[in-house]
């Protein structure tokens, strides 16, 4: 029966003739063995009506800016339709906070200044949260989409490497926002937790600058990652300690000298000690640490070049 309808299909085709089932549109075509010239190549279609022909236009024919919006809304998208994603950056920093917000109790010192552990913890897992979503998370996709052959096939389009390495920074500091914005809301609801106007600037600052900083490191990483499934392990070995000796989920001021001499050196404890001051103190100068943003800064320029020398959009068994 399926084949006497698939028979029926192609006579009732057949019969339609070539001006009917060539083209979009039937007059658009020649009678056979008519010629056309130039000058009688028929006018273009005028569009419907009340709409205008640069409501259609591409986002590459308005622009770089707008090709790279184009793009970031696009990785913008990806993420929120990544469950893995949605948890590692929103789901599980905010249960991490109810979590030890919950259980510790007592205070510790910032700066000099005695807080509470809850007001530590805000600011602590902040920072975890803007590494998860500016490196973690970057590392991970990065080195899936280059082992997957996606990275090679966005490379042989005609966007620019810049618009698409661009694009995934700016996600990353628009995830950011996002998580900074959010963190601070449930610190007020539920903990009673605010900081002031000039504070929150500094922070915004200090958050930014971290976020993008960390993008670049996790483009440097990710280029010496040999298979999707090494990238989960790498992100925790590079992480996990680091939230320990970091000011992240305990006080420098607990750890030994040397400890806090290791910690310093990785950008995570230049992080947490921006977020921190600015949690203690009222105004934008006060709130700011120069030195915490000078280290971001170079660790941000380092990973850039070498991810610049290290990158690759081929898959590893093509490089090899």
């Amino acid at each position: 029966m399926l084949l006497i309808v698939r028979y029926l299909q192609r006579l009732w085709l057949k019969s339609r003739g070539p001006a009917k089932t060539h083209g979009r549109f039937a007059d658009d075509q020649d009678p056979p063995g008519a010629s056309r010239d130039a000058g009688d190549a028929p006018a273009s279609r005028p569009g419907p009506v009340g709409r205008s022909h640069g409501r259609w236009r591409s986002a590459a024919s308005r622009g770089t800016l707008a090709l790279l919006a184009h793009q970031t809304r696009y990785e913008l998208l990806t993420a929120r339709r990544n469950p893995r994603a949605r948890f590692l950056i929103f789901i599980f920093p905010i249960l991490l906070l109810v979590i030890f917000a919950g259980v510790f109790q007592g205070s510790t010192t910032v700066d000099g200044v005695h807080v509470k552990l809850s007001r530590y913890f805000v600011f602590g897992i902040l920072t975890m949260a803007i590494v998860l979503a500016s490196y973690a998370n970057l590392v991970i996709a990065i080195a899936t989409l280059r082992e997957t052959g996606v990275l090679k096939r966005r490379r042989a389009t005609p966007v620019a490497p810049a618009i698409l390495i661009g694009a995934q920074a700016i996600s990353a500091v628009v995830t950011v926002a996002i998580m900074t914005t959010l963190m601070l809301v449930i610190a007020k609801v539920l903990y009673g937790i605010g900081i002031a106007p000039g504070a929150i600037a500094a922070a915004a600052c200090t958050a930014t600058l971290g976020g993008l900083a960390f993008a670049a490191i996790g483009y440097a990483v990710s280029g010496v990652i040999g298979s999707p499934e090494a990238a989960q392990p790498i992100v925790q070995l590079t992480t996990m300690p680091l939230w320990f000796l970091s000011g992240v989920l305990i006080s420098t001021q607990n750890l030994s000298g040397a400890l806090r001499k290791i910690g310093e050196i990785f950008p995570v404890e230049h992080l947490a000690a921006g977020l921190h001051l600015a949690s203690i103190h009222r105004t934008f100068a006060s709130s700011i640490s120069v030195t915490d943003l000078i280290v971001l800064a170079l660790w941000g320029i380092a990973a850039a070049v070498l991810a610049a020398w290290r990158f690759s959009w081929l898959p590893s068994s093509a490089t090899t």
